[in-house]
């Protein structure tokens, strides 16, 4: 069973940081595509970036670009979203996802519809609240 676990989520002042971290058991990230995304409060959720490990295909929201980052230990199993000079609009439930990498890579993967990239990413951790304050 595979089982995803985000943490490192908390209260933090626009313009500040934070790292999440999303570790895995009963998965590894080897040959898959692995994405994090958030949902805010009245909002659909939204792909903030995603990865296909086989070749490091990546995709970032425009809303997040230059601001995440993507990092991964695969010793540990554990990817990470270093998150930089966040906004209020940042504030949102974020999660972690993985799914089978032998698909054909696109923006899709990210931004496709709920049942969609539910379809893709197969897999989803509990979530970790960042609330960013003005």
């Amino acid at each position: 069973e595979v089982q995803l676990v985000e943490s490192g989520g908390g209260l933090v002042q626009a313009g500040g940081s934070l790292r999440l971290s999303c570790v895995a058991s009963g998965f590894t990230f080897e040959d898959s595509v692995i994405g994090w995304f958030r949902q805010a409060p009245g909002k659909e959720r939204e792909g903030v970036l995603c990865i296909r490990t086989s070749d490091s295909s990546t995709y970032y929201g425009d809303s997040v670009k230059g601001r995440f980052t993507f990092s991964s230990d695969n010793a540990e199993n554990t990817v990470y979203l270093q998150m930089s000079r966040l906004k209020p609009e940042d504030t949102a439930v974020y999660y972690c996802a993985v799914g089978a990498g032998r698909r054909t890579w696109g923006p899709q993967l990210c931004t496709g519809t709920y049942y969609y990239t539910s379809s893709i990413f197969t897999s989803w951790g509990q979530g970790t609240q960042v609330t960013v304050s003005s």
